[in-house]
C-alpha cells in the first residue's frame, strides 16, 4: 500500500500567462504560486484479482484499464506503466472540482507519485510535474497551463517562468518559517459556493490571447512585482498588486467574474482587505483576499454567510506518507 499527500494551491499573480498560446509566441510567461495546507490524498493498493477499483466521488469497478471513465486516473496508470490489479482511493480536503485550487493537477501529481512508488520507482518533483503536464495537456488535450502541476509537486511559494520552448524554470522564494507564517496570516479564502468548468473559461481566454496582449504583458510584470513584495514581506503592496491583477483578469474573458462576486469583493475591501482575486480561472470557487490579520474578523462578518478558510503555506509538495502492506 502507498499513500501520498499533495497540496492544493493559490495563484497570486500572473495567471493566464502560463497558457501556451501566450508564452510560446510572446516572450514567455510568469506566475507566483503558493502551496497551501489543504491536500489531496491518494491511496494505491494491490488488488487480489486483475480488476481495477477506483473510488472518488463515485466508485468504478472495471475489468480493464480502457473501461475506466476517470480520465486522469486512466491515463496516469497508463503513463506510469500500471495496467491492472489495482485499487485506488482519493480523498480531498476541499471539494475537488471547480474550486480554483488546482485540485485536478494535484490529483494527477499525487497519483503519479503513488503509482511510481508502487512500482518501486522514485521520481523527483520536476519529473512528476512534467509527467502531469504531458497527461493533462498532451494526452487529454486540456486547455490549461503548467503552474498547477509544478506547485503541487514542488510546494512552498514559487516564482514560475514559462519559456517559449515549453520549459519551466522554478525559483522558490527565500522565506523563513516566520515569513511563511506571516504570509498565511495575511491571506484568507472564502468559498463562494459556485463551482464552474475552468475549461470553458480557459478556452475563451486562449482564443483571445492576441486581443489581450497588453493586459497579459502587464500581468506577467505583476508576477515579478508580487515576487519582490513577498520577499520584502510588504503585504500591503502584495494586496495592491492582486487588486490590479484582478481588474486586468476580469477583462480577459466573459464569465471570469459575476455581479455577485464583484459585490462580495467590494464588501471585503470596504471591511479592510487590500486586494484579492477569484482563485483559478475565475467564475466561482474561492475568493482569495490579502488583508491585515487584525481585519480578518470584520471581513468574515462582511462576507457572511460565506465561511472564512484560514491559509497556511505548505512548505513541501507531493510526498509519500506511507509504504507498507
Amino acid at each position: 500500500m502507498i499513500i501520498t499527500r499533495t497540496p492544493l494551491r493559490i495563484g497570486l499573480a500572473g495567471g493566464g500567462t502560463d497558457l501556451p498560446s501566450y508564452y510560446r509566441a510572446h516572450g514567455g510567461g510568469a506566475c507566483v504560486n503558493a502551496a497551501i495546507d489543504r491536500y489531496i490524498h491518494v491511496l494505491v493498493n494491490e488488488k487480489f484479482d486483475r480488476s481495477i477499483r477506483v473510488a472518488y466521488s463515485k466508485t468504478e469497478n472495471v475489468e480493464s484499464l480502457d473501461q475506466l471513465q476517470h480520465e486522469l486516473v486512466r491515463e496516469a496508470m497508463r503513463y506510469a506503466g500500471v495496467h491492472d490489479s489495482l485499487e485506488i482511493h482519493t480523498i480531498a480536503d476541499i471539494p475537488s472540482e471547480g474550486t480554483g485550487l488546482g485540485s485536478s493537477s494535484a490529483l494527477t501529481v499525487g497519483l503519479l507519485n503513488a503509482l511510481y512508488a508502487y512500482r518501486g520507482i522514485l521520481k523527483d518533483p520536476v519529473e512528476l510535474a512534467e509527467a502531469a503536464c504531458r497527461i493533462e495537456i498532451d494526452v487529454l488535450h486540456g486547455t490549461l497551463g503548467k503552474q498547477d502541476q509544478y506547485i503541487a509537486a514542488l510546494g512552498g511559494v514559487q516564482y514560475l517562468e514559462f519559456e517559449a520552448d515549453d520549459s519551466v524554470r522554478s525559483t522558490p522564494l527565500p522565506l523563513s518559517t516566520r515569513d511563511r507564517e506571516a504570509l498565511g496570516a495575511h491571506l484568507s479564502l472564502f468559498y463562494t459556493g459556485i463551482t464552474r468548468n475552468a475549461q470553458g473559461i480557459l478556452k475563451q481566454m486562449d482564443g483571445r490571447t492576441e486581443a489581450n496582449l497588453a493586459a497579459l504583458g502587464r500581468m506577467r510584470e505583476l508576477a515579478a512585482a508580487a515576487r519582490d513584495a513577498i520577499v520584502a514581506t510588504d503585504w500591503a503592496e502584495l494586496g495592491r498588486l492582486l487588486d490590479e491583477g484582478w481588474a486586468l483578469k476580469r477583462g480577459l474573458s466573459s464569465g471570469i467574474s459575476t455581479a455577485e462576486i464583484d459585490r462580495q469583493y467590494e464588501r471585503a475591501k470596504a471591511a479592510g482587505a487590500w486586494g484579492g482575486k477569484i482563485t483559478g480561472a475565475g467564475g466561482g470557487g474561492f475568493l482569495l483576499l490579502v488583508h491585515p490579520p487584525e481585519r480578518s474578523g470584520q471581513i468574515a462578518d462582511a462576507l457572511q454567510p460565506m465561511r472564512r478558510t484560514p491559509v497556511r503555506i505548505a512548505p513541501v509538495g507531493s510526498r509519500i506518507l506511507f509504504v507498507g502492506r
